[in-house]
């Protein structure tokens, strides 16, 4: 029976009907009083958008369920600050139909939910289920509920996310559980032009997906290879391995800075 001490939040992208969402709510409330906070419809590819042109509106359709008319950011931000009453100890986001590997993770609704969460302190994790037309939702369920055990159990560093990918095989044929990097990933023919009835331009944002970089113990090899991903974001995206290169850089960008007022002052002077 789940404890009425341990709180979770679940959100996603795919929106308050997908049958993700409700395998992930059904698998943690074995172990913790859920809320889910999700958006009214599909949000996919909305990154970390927050809805500023707008007003947001909360629907109640069940015990602990509310749909939002916003972005998943914009449903953890309500959750944590205006609805739950307490703020959970783990907020989990998925399960996304699709993998979020790599890139992925610049765009994705589904992982931009779980940074929010770490933003407001909160230990999250980002569940993403590999598939076409169908998706094992039990078997990404089983693996989300393993990991929020381990994250309630033992935490996560500060501003860190969890990303977990789950490869489309039954749960027995899966090769186990590798902690992984994010892949890069190329395009061919990433955006397509064609031509509408009238003949005007009109463009769409695909393309097929190519190839893969960063092999070595990445997210998208353990996924080719049958295995569960999963790998750990940080928030702070700064390059500290190149703080010290650029840092030679004030001096010059000073010394011009300088240079070019004192070139305005002197124009000034030679007007009429």
């Amino acid at each position: 029976m789940p404890t009425s001490r341990i709180r979770i939040l679940v959100t996603n992208d795919d929106g308050i009907q997908s049958d993700g969402l409700t395998a992930l709510a059904d698998a943690l409330s074995t172990i913790a009083e859920v809320w889910v906070v999700a958006p009214d419809r599909e949000r996919t590819a909305t990154a970390h958008a927050v809805t500023l042109h707008k007003p947001l509106r909360v629907i109640q359709s069940g015990k602990r369920v509310y749909s939002v008319n916003g972005t998943p950011v914009d449903c953890v931000n309500l959750a944590l600050l205006k609805i739950m009453p307490d703020k959970p100890q783990l907020v989990v986001s998925g399960i996304n139909r699709g993998v979020n590997l790599g890139d992925d993770v610049l765009y994705s609704g589904t992982v931009s939910a779980a940074l929010e969460g770490a933003i407001l302190g909160i230990p999250s994790l980002a569940v993403s289920q590999e598939g076409r037309e169908r998706f094992r939702f039990p078997v990404g369920a089983h693996y989300a509920l393993r990991v929020a055990k381990m994250i309630l159990a033992h935490g996560v560093p500060e501003e860190t996310v969890l990303n977990l990918n789950i490869p489309d095989r039954p749960l027995a044929a899966t090769t186990g559980v590798r902690i992984t990097c994010l892949s890069r990933r190329r395009f061919d023919n990433p955006i397509i032009e064609k031509l509408d009835p009238h003949g005007r331009k009109y463009y769409w944002i695909a393309g097929t997906r190519i190839s893969w970089s960063r092999n070595k113990d990445s997210d998208h090899e353990a996924i080719a290879e049958g295995a569960v991903s999963l790998t750990p974001i940080r928030l702070d995206s700064t390059n500290y391995d190149a703080l010290d290169r650029f840092r030679e850089w004030e001096s010059g960008l000073r010394r011009q800075r300088t240079v070019g007022r004192a070139g305005s002052a002197t124009r000034k002077k030679e007007r009429p």
